[in-house]
């Protein structure tokens, strides 16, 4: 990706949460030269990677298969006694017709809930024990309320609604088409993405960036840097 798209889809998300009046923390704008001025005060703002994380998976096309993340709060599996928070807090933003890939987490369960906008397609399947995609009912809860749905089933979350996802069920998630952007809220076990990834066709996590500008924000796999 080239920094300036990232810069770009930073001051899109921006203008919508602005829209939706959620007020973010200090630390994700915090600019570049401010970053230089941290110290081991903000570590665990690096060590969780809280703050800024913009994906297009590997696969070039960020409008086609892509994601917008914040990070708020996090604890740490490899660093539980140092960092004991067993949850963690997203915002995202989907897009219409942008496609998360199918995946499952192997330790993290969490609620995905649609805040505002258009609709959220998610796409659902158990998992084999070789981690295959099941042809078995699903069982999921949304919003408190028990649901069966058969293998490949798509939920629609309209704004206001949630479904739990637990371990091993894969999900594969995008915004409806002809109804806009999609303001979607994380909350759940504590997130790593380094190891609780599991994702059905091989993709990349973070993108290679070709530096066309300056950066607006650093990304959270950037702190090291």
């Amino acid at each position: 990706m080239k920094r300036s798209e990232i810069n770009k889809i930073m001051k899109e998300a921006l203008e919508l949460f602005k829209e939706y009046k959620i007020s973010l923390p200090p630390f994700v704008l915090w600019s570049p030269e401010e970053w230089k001025s941290k110290g081991e005060e903000a570590q665990e703002i690096r060590d969780n990677m809280l703050g800024w994380d913009i994906t297009d998976f590997g696969q070039g096309d960020f409008e086609k298969t892509g994601l917008f993340l914040i990070t708020l709060r996090n604890g740490n599996q490899k660093q539980a006694e140092k960092y004991p928070k067993p949850y963690a807090e997203k915002l995202m933003m989907v897009r219409e017709n942008q496609i998360t890939p199918m995946h499952f987490h192997w330790s993290k369960m969490e609620d995905i809930i649609n805040r505002g906008g258009g609709n959220l397609m998610i796409k659902l399947y158990n998992s084999t024990e070789d981690e295959e995609l099941a042809d078995t009912d699903i069982e999921v809860s949304i919003d408190g309320v028990r649901h069966v749905f058969p293998a490949g089933h798509v939920v629609r979350l309209t704004p206001g609604q949630s479904i739990t996802l637990t371990q091993g069920l894969y999900h594969r998630f995008w915004g409806e088409e002809g109804k806009g952007t999609v303001l979607v809220a994380e909350v759940s076990m504590t997130n790593d993405d380094a190891a609780d990834n599991r994702f059905y066709d091989e993709v990349g996590r973070f993108p290679e960036i070709e530096e066309d500008e300056e950066p607006l924000y650093l990304l959270c796999n950037e702190y090291a840097k």
